[in-house]
């Protein structure tokens, strides 16, 4: 047998990692609080928060207890035994939400691929198999597996990999006039988050929201909310839709839902989950007893109405000092964006480069579309530490405009 044939891409031999990440040289070793501490030994305040995922930072002391208590009495068995676990954690999320039932994954791509199945499902099972289309928008990011980046829409993330998959709708994002157009006898759902994360923090307005529940109601189409990214009390309140006092069919959740340990969930409506009947989904890791205790001692902290007012309170400050930074850096911040703590920074110079700006000053920031930047700071920051946050920024910012006014100087 001949050996396999090794591709060009492949990372560097001294690494056995597949190569589709383009990533940092830093690694760290542990975390504390909003702070991260490299294996070289430095400090970094973490704007990032593993990609809004540690919604209550690292080593938080109930998540940590939680996963020591659980992992003392049982790991995982299968969903074809009760798990109270999970049901307990079912409780809490349909007791908090619009929802009637809820279903556990490992991730919120397998959410989304559940979500969409749903979605299809339910009209076919009331006798309309022709309802597949699901409606999504520019910018979208719902993710990676194949039907998620076909939902998406992205080219760079739909290149190489075979043809497009048929019934899925693209639309320019906040264009109504669009939207209303697009909804037919074949539309099956309108899928989108209520605050955009990878497409460049942003916010779809409340009216716009209240006019989708609208039209779905009057189209007999389904309402999916993605919150993976900005739910679980990002923007200050549960779930960002709670903003426009909006309720969807169906809403997937996960992120922040483990506080770092690796749970989904997708929710819905006893109506919108009536076509999913036994054989129709499974999962063989999804709502393990041990990821479903984490998730609840998580879910507990942070739907404590004291965390979301100081997330309210923590989000007006980011918001009053960044705009004083966009007026004193004219020629670096285009446009602050986002709602909560899912802030966008819309750059001029170009994000990627800013954000190793951000790493000099032992700050880490994430990127975004529309050359943004995201700051997605772990919920329980206080004050001081999102003082310490601004003063890294405006020396980031300092150092991109003195670098461009040299290039421009240079180039005269």
């Amino acid at each position: 047998m001949s050996s396999p044939v090794k591709s060009p891409n492949a990372e560097p031999s001294s690494s056995h990692l597949m190569g589709v990440y383009s990533r940092s040289a830093l690694a760290f070793e542990r975390g504390e609080g909003v702070r991260l501490y490299s294996t070289d030994g430095d400090e970094y305040l973490d704007c990032v928060a593993g990609i809004a995922v540690n919604g209550l930072g690292h080593a938080h002391p109930k998540l940590v207890q939680a996963l020591k208590d659980q992992a003392e009495k049982l790991w995982h068995v299968s969903n074809i035994y009760r798990i109270p676990e999970q049901e307990q954690l079912a409780d809490r999320l349909c007791a908090e939400t619009f929802a009637d039932v809820a279903f556990f994954t490992n991730s919120g791509t397998e959410a989304i691929e559940l979500a969409l199945k749903a979605a299809r499902r339910y009209h076919a099972a009331k006798g309309a198999p022709e309802r597949i289309d699901v409606i999504t928008f520019e910018g979208a990011f719902h993710g990676r597996s194949y039907a998620a980046v076909n939902a998406g829409g992205n080219a760079a993330y739909l290149d190489g990999f075979g043809p497009r998959l048929p019934g899925y709708v693209h639309l320019p994002f906040g264009d109504m006039d669009a939207l209303k157009a697009a909804l037919g006898p074949t539309t099956a759902a309108i899928l989108i988050e209520p605050v955009q994360g990878e497409g460049g923090a942003r916010a779809v307005s409340d009216q716009d929201l209240r006019e989708m529940r609208r039209l779905c109601d009057e189209m007999g189409a389904l309402l999916i909310f993605d919150e993976i990214q900005c739910g679980m009390g990002r923007t200050g309140k549960l779930f960002a839709c709670d903003w426009a006092g909006v309720q969807p069919d169906i809403m997937t959740v996960a992120k922040a839902l483990g506080g770092g340990f690796p749970i989904g969930a997708c929710l819905a409506t006893n109506e919108a989950a009536s076509g999913m009947v036994p054989g129709t989904h499974g999962s063989t890791y999804g709502g393990n007893p041990l990821a479903c205790s984490v998730a609840l001692a998580a879910f507990d902290e942070i739907a404590k109405p004291e965390l979301l007012e100081h997330v309210r309170e923590l989000a007006g400050y980011f918001g009053q000092q960044l705009q004083g930074l966009k007026d004193r850096f004219p020629d670096v911040i285009a446009e602050i964006r986002g709602k909560g703590l899912l802030i966008g920074l819309k750059l001029i110079p170009n994000n990627r480069e800013f954000m190793q700006l951000a790493r000099d000053q032992r700050l880490l920031i994430a990127g975004g579309g529309e050359n943004c930047v995201r700051l997605l700071p772990a919920l329980i920051m206080t004050v001081d530490e999102a003082r310490a946050v601004v003063a890294k920024l405006e020396a980031a910012c300092q150092v991109a405009q003195d670098q461009a006014a040299a290039a421009g100087a240079a180039s005269a």
